[in-house]
């Protein structure tokens, strides 16, 4: 019998399946240092110690997406090991702050299943928690993923694929307890402008340009943990589809994050993903440029401090978004990677 992990495959899964993940991750102050050399988010309330405190915390938190990737890279070995790509995500939340010394592990739970008209792949639906070193959640997500079969002759499973909602309801989004973001320091954070002076279906173009690069993206999907395969055997991915390895979807998120600043500098959290799409691949060599439309805008029950933006930001490979590309009637226009849905949290003036 091999000792040898060789992933579950998509006739593997079952509904209802509870997958409890291994290798728990205390992050620290290199992982944090480590993720803004990879990305360069500029958000002044994960940069600053005096920021963070003057806002309540007792240091400054750990990037919102790095956190995730971090639960996010915990599921990899049992969910998408063998997957020809990561399909989307939805009803994510932030539930409470990470810190340096927090321990994070994740547990996820199978929640759909369908075969693909090939025989060949299935996509499979799961919902997974981060939970820190107390046991309390502080992210919990959807994702769907598309994943190899074992046998083509495998008969499919019923398809039973969940019904999600198009976005988190700005009623359950929840701002960090025991904050106060009055008087936030704009000098600090780089922009004036604060959750009131920004309108639904106003477009954002985020301007600069981000070229990904091989080293970089190695190096990112190991801080993760994250194992999938066609991110990191050029032997094996070399004979495939494409013939080389793809970039991780969440490395071209957390890019847009970062390129978004210029422009929405004040959006210090990000409270929940309602959906995200990895329109196309990417790949080392490509430059990511990103741009940014207010969908909504939400009051926080009982905070006067912080408000809520509903953002879609669309990314792009090699096509600056001066013309702001991206959904078409069908389709997307040529050069869109990323379409991702979610809401941040501003101080309100």
């Amino acid at each position: 019998m091999t000792k040898t992990n060789p992933g579950n495959f998509f006739e593997d899964f079952k509904v209802g399946q509870v997958l409890r993940h291994a290798t728990p991750r205390t992050l620290t102050e290199g992982d944090r240092a480590l993720y803004q050399a990879l990305f360069g988010s500029r958000f002044s309330l994960q940069s600053s110690d005096e920021v963070a405190r003057a806002a309540g915390y007792r240091q400054s938190p750990i990037d919102d997406l790095l956190a995730f990737h971090i639960v996010f890279g915990k599921t990899v070995p049992d969910i998408s090991l063998n997957a020809v790509a990561n399909l989307g995500y939805a009803d994510c939340r932030f539930l409470k702050p990470v810190f340096p010394g927090d321990t994070l592990s994740a547990i996820s739970k199978v929640i759909g299943l369908k075969e693909n008209s090939d025989g060949a792949t299935g996509v499979v639906y799961v919902r997974s928690t981060g939970r820190n070193q107390k046991d309390e959640i502080v992210i919990d997500y959807v994702r769907w993923v598309m994943v190899r079969k074992r046998d083509k002759a495998h008969p499919a499973p019923v398809t039973d694929v969940p019904a999600l909602a198009e976005a988190v309801d700005a009623k359950h989004l929840v701002a960090p307890a025991a904050t106060h973001f009055k008087g936030f320091d704009l000098e600090a954070s780089g922009s004036p402008h604060l959750w009131d002076d920004y309108a639904p279906g106003e477009k954002i173009d985020h301007v600069d340009g981000s070229t990904i690069e091989e080293a970089e993206h190695m190096m990112a999907t190991r801080l993760y943990q994250n194992t999938a395969k066609v991110h990191f055997n050029q032997f094996t991915e070399g004979q495939g589809r494409f013939g080389r390895r793809l970039i991780y979807g969440g490395h071209v998120i957390s890019l847009a994050r970062a390129l978004s600043f210029n422009g929405l500098g004040n959006a210090v959290l990000v409270a929940a993903i309602n959906g995200g799409r990895h329109v196309t691949p990417c790949f080392a060599g490509d430059t990511v440029f990103a741009w940014s439309e207010v969908l909504d805008k939400a009051e926080l029950d009982g905070r006067t401090d912080l408000g809520a933006l509903r953002i879609r930001t669309i990314a792009t490979k090699n096509l600056p978004c001066a013309e702001f590309p991206g959904p078409l009637a069908k389709g997307y226009a040529e050069g869109v990677i990323l379409d991702l849905d979610y809401w941040v949290l501003m101080p309100r003036r």
